[in-house]
């Protein structure tokens, strides 16, 4: 049983992506899905669908030289441990080489569109 869905979906995308993979299967739920999209956005995966019901399926992205564009990721607010920040207080992911994801107001955001848009949120996780 997994606890922390969020953790597991970062996880599963790490460890597919180490080993090259072309796709990674999972459980389906809005949030996995919204994550996947905001990703597919900034360039670290591909395509996503529904192969089906309750299944989610994520294409995963390499560089020209064959290495994954997801060399590592880091949860940060826990299902025991809740962080926020405001907009103020949103810096750079490895000096502009990483990527922050906040759940906001105005629905999962990365860390510039937040920061750009004024609102603040829950930060769920930086992926490099």
């Amino acid at each position: 049983m997994v606890t922390d869905s969020i953790a597991d979906f970062l996880v599963r995308l790490q460890n597919a992506s180490a080993v090259g993979k072309e796709r990674v299967r999972m459980p389906f739920s809005k949030m996995k899905e919204s994550l996947a999209a905001l990703l597919a956005r900034s360039g670290y995966s591909g395509e996503i669908k529904h192969p089906a019901p309750g299944i989610l399926e994520v294409e995963l992205r390499y560089g020209m030289n064959g290495r994954p564009a997801i060399s590592g990721s880091r949860r940060i607010s826990k299902p025991s441990r809740r962080l926020y920040r405001g907009a103020g207080a949103i810096r750079p992911v490895k000096h502009g080489h990483g990527l922050l994801v906040l759940s906001t107001p105005k629905g999962i955001l990365t860390g510039g569109e937040a920061r750009k848009g004024g609102v603040g949120g829950e930060v769920l996780f930086e992926i490099w």
